[in-house]
């Protein structure tokens, strides 16, 4: 008889099954091991909800957006290519060839010296846009006096009329109280103009589809006569007589006149 296999043959009441300390330590191990979640499973919830938050955008928004019409400048093409480029420095004639007649070329236009690219809005600064006129060229003046045909230029003098009222020639006052008043008045217009251009160029510059490019140089110094007030900013000027009535009427009624 083989007394090896006697002696590795287990005892009369023996369990030859694993021992129950390492049966519980091996459970509680994969227990452990199911309650750890993959980064594979991480993976596939983020990419789930991208993909509902991106349904859901384009729904709401109805198809215009997939995130929810965030548009940063990384993913704008012609962004891009000008953070690339750097500033540009645009003569009025360069400015010129970019009014939207050659469509593989952006569309720019100026506004206190400031260059911006509108090409986002072509159906607007394009040919045949409603705001054509302020495309390939600056034309500050007209962001003030509302004249977008005849005063398609950056002179600002003599743009402060318009804020300017209009004399009553029946008012009793002298004439060095006159002269006074109305030297005080053209400076205070002055600054009125330079405050409408200046909200006009932050209007673009904070737009979330136009942005800056570049400055105007070469501007040549405008030597002649100050443009005239053109029809329609000349009728819409205030009248001191209608001012001094308003005045009166709010004296009148108790409130103070300012």
């Amino acid at each position: 008889m083989d007394t090896s296999s006697v002696r590795q043959r287990p005892a009369k009441g023996q369990s030859s099954s694993v021992p129950p300390a390492v049966s519980s330590q091996s459970d509680e191990i994969e227990d452990r091991n199911a309650r750890v979640i993959s980064l594979l499973d991480v993976l596939r919830v983020i990419v789930t909800l991208i993909g509902v938050s991106c349904a859901l955008s384009y729904y709401l928004t109805s198809g215009s957006s997939y995130l929810w019409n965030y548009n940063p400048w990384f993913l704008n093409a012609s962004k891009v290519g000008q953070w690339w480029a750097g500033p540009l420095n645009l003569t009025p004639e360069q400015l010129a060839l970019y009014n939207g007649s050659d469509p593989q070329k952006p569309i720019y236009l100026a506004i206190n010296g400031t260059v911006f690219d509108v090409s986002e809005g072509r159906h607007t600064y394009g040919p045949g846009g409603s705001y054509e006129v302020f495309a390939g060229r600056d034309a500050s003046r007209s962001f003030v006096t509302g004249c977008f045909l005849e005063d398609r230029t950056g002179d600002l003098r003599g743009a402060e009329e318009i804020y300017i009222p209009i004399e009553d020639p029946d008012e009793e006052i002298s004439s060095g109280a006159r002269k006074t008043r109305a030297e005080k008045e053209r400076r205070e217009a002055k600054k009125r103009v330079l405050q409408e251009v200046a909200k006009w160029e932050a209007f673009y510059r904070n737009s979330k589809k136009y942005f800056e490019v570049g400055k105007l140089v070469g501007v040549p110094e405008y030597s002649d006569n100050a443009p005239k007030l053109c029809e329609q900013a000349q009728k819409g000027r205030p009248k001191r007589k209608n001012m001094k009535k308003s005045g009166d009427t709010e004296k009148a009624a108790g409130k103070p006149v300012q």
